[in-house]
């Protein structure tokens, strides 16, 4: 009997000690050893093109990558809170995951804008560029952790159009008093120009346009336009869109969430949010030439250049907002600078590589 004891005791120990052992290798939280479900919010209707698209296909692909290990639950906009609210249900803790454009965010602290676009700023590859390798990244932790959030650039779009407008642009006095939605700092600058700008989540663009409500907006490009039917109430599209030159989406995510998971869960969400990017970005170049086709042959609509007047006024208010930007605190100094710094480095090769090629290609090709 004693020695059945003695076994029986044995074992429990060595239960005890492994246990213990692998408690004391865990980097917390306790849940890392099992399944983790995370809420993800978003600010995009369900099943849209490209950005509604992307953020359920970013939700999926973090549970094949886990192999089901991490399971996430995508709500779109209005299936838990409302587009705008994304941001405090997972500071708050609410939900652990927003997929969302953070110049939404701007009126919190205008820095959020540059992590989305800003007027007159990066494309895509340059964005990039800031991020993983100028000194960008580092700052937006900064600014999230202020917050309680840890960000992930997670999608983005080309060069997006100018807009959609009921009647012609043809000189800044025509945008006084224009009712346009048009979020981020491109409102301020609409504002300076006299426009009266409005933010409006995808959603509710095309009721208020229909209604009068607003005159004009912008949204992203031929393929998400496309399917938003604006050509329904408007007949002008403008190109190029200053105001979003390349924006990025992110995966914002609850920080204590962020902080409790393991390395390699923290790499695995990474390395998610990048494929994104990828897919997004990519979508957004083989969908826009073919649905702006579609809206010219099918729906009559009429293609606008801004003139050279125009982005002047655009510039020129663009200077203003900046200015006041870099006078709101430190930190918003210190994001503007470094953006406009990375601007200059990675314009600098754009101009003799990218657009140097594009030029003689189109003339050599005669497009």
């Amino acid at each position: 009997m004693t020695k059945h004891v003695k076994r029986r005791d044995l074992i429990k120990g060595g239960a005890v000690a492994t246990a213990a052992a692998g408690a004391s290798t865990l980097a917390a939280p306790v849940f890392a050893q099992g399944k983790i479900e995370i809420n993800m919010v978003s600010t995009w209707p369900r099943d849209f093109p490209g950005l509604g698209v992307g953020a359920q296909r970013l939700a999926k692909r973090i549970g094949e990558m886990s192999d089901g290990r991490i399971t996430v639950k995508y709500f779109a906009a209005g299936e838990r809170v409302g587009a705008f609210d994304s941001f405090d249900e997972v500071a708050s803790g609410k939900a652990q995951a927003y997929h969302a454009a953070d110049y939404y965010w701007k009126g919190k602290h205008p820095g959020w804008a540059f992590y989305t676009t800003v007027p007159f700023g990066m494309t895509n590859q340059e964005h990039q560029a800031w991020l993983n390798h100028m000194g960008g990244q580092e700052l937006w932790d900064e600014l999230a952790a202020e917050f309680g959030l840890k960000c992930l650039a997670a999608g983005g779009v080309s060069v997006q159009m100018g807009g959609w407008f009921k009647k012609e642009m043809e000189s800044p006095e025509d945008l006084k008093g224009l009712k346009m939605r048009i979020p981020g700092l491109a409102g301020d600058v609409m504002t300076k120009l006299g426009a009266s700008p409005v933010s409006l989540p995808g959603g509710q663009i095309y009721e208020n346009l229909v209604s009068g409500a607003i005159e004009a907006t912008e949204w992203v490009g031929p393929y998400n336009d496309y399917f938003m039917k604006f050509y329904e109430a408007t007949k002008y599209y403008y190109y190029p869109g200053f105001h979003e030159p390349g924006a990025a989406l992110s995966m914002g995510l609850n920080k204590k969430f962020w902080d409790g998971l393991t390395e390699a869960d923290q790499s695995l969400l990474r390395a998610a949010a990048s494929t994104e990017i990828d897919e997004g970005i990519s979508e957004y170049f083989a969908k826009n030439g073919e649905y702006l086709q579609k809206l010219v042959d099918e729906h009559g609509v009429e293609l606008r250049e801004f003139n050279d007047e125009m982005f002047d006024a655009f510039g020129a208010a663009s200077a203003e907002v900046f200015a006041e930007v870099r006078e709101h605190s430190d930190l918003a100094k210190r994001i503007h600078d470094s953006y406009v710094a990375a601007r200059e480095t990675t314009g600098g090769w754009s101009k003799l590589a990218d657009a140097a090629y594009l030029a003689q290609r189109n003339r050599v090709l005669d497009v």
